[in-house]
């Protein structure tokens, strides 16, 4: 039996460390953002989807997808976002979800979904579990606005747009503590995986 754990956080709250753990550990991470970028390439019904919604204005002159731009648009309005997520929704979950298919077949114990938006966008039941990636808003808004260069009002909206941390931290079944070093991450996800019996001799 595979156990499929869901990965989530908010955005600068220390997901994608807390990813490269599991894969350092030897777990397969199927990552819902690089299957997007995938489902959104030059010349994909995908990408075609979105210059019909939002216009072409949302490409770089190289006909790439402008992700900055079509991000200003988005989360400056739910409805837009809501319509984008409805375009892209389909194909990322097929993606997922096949993903997950396979690591079946190979039997592995465990495969973890990184999934930046999971209870927002619902998939809470193709996971056997959630993990949150978890820091206090105040140290996220911090981290955000040095990451990024966002001024406070700018990182604040980001935030807003996404479900809270302490709600995501509240409905997850695991969290990772985030406001330490790396070296805190490897321990609490090697005791997860101990405590858990995934790994061997554990």
């Amino acid at each position: 039996m595979t156990y499929v754990l869901g990965l989530t956080g908010s955005i600068a709250t220390g997901k994608s460390t807390v990813a490269q753990v599991f894969r350092d550990q030897g777990f397969p991470v199927v990552d819902a953002d690089a299957l997007a970028h995938a489902a959104v390439a030059p010349n994909t019904q995908g990408l075609a989807n979105i210059i019909h919604a939002f216009g072409p204005a949302i490409l770089t002159a190289d006909g790439q997808l402008d992700r900055k731009k079509l991000g200003h648009i988005v989360f400056a309005d739910p409805a837009k976002r809501a319509l984008l997520n409805r375009i892209n929704g389909p194909l990322i979950r097929k993606s997922i979800l096949d993903a997950v298919d396979h690591w079946r077949q190979e039997n592995v114990p465990l495969v973890v979904l990184d999934i930046p938006l999971l209870f927002e966008t619902h998939y809470e039941p193709y996971v056997d579990g959630v993990m949150v990636a978890y820091v206090p808003e105040e140290l996220q808004l911090k981290r955000l606005m040095a990451r990024d260069g966002y001024d406070e009002k700018e990182a604040r909206a980001r935030m807003a747009s996404q479900m809270s941390i302490e709600t995501k931290k509240q409905r997850a079944d695991f969290y990772t503590d985030n406001t330490k070093s790396v070296a805190s991450l490897q321990t609490q996800v090697l005791d997860f995986l101990k405590n858990n019996h995934f790994l061997k001799n554990s």
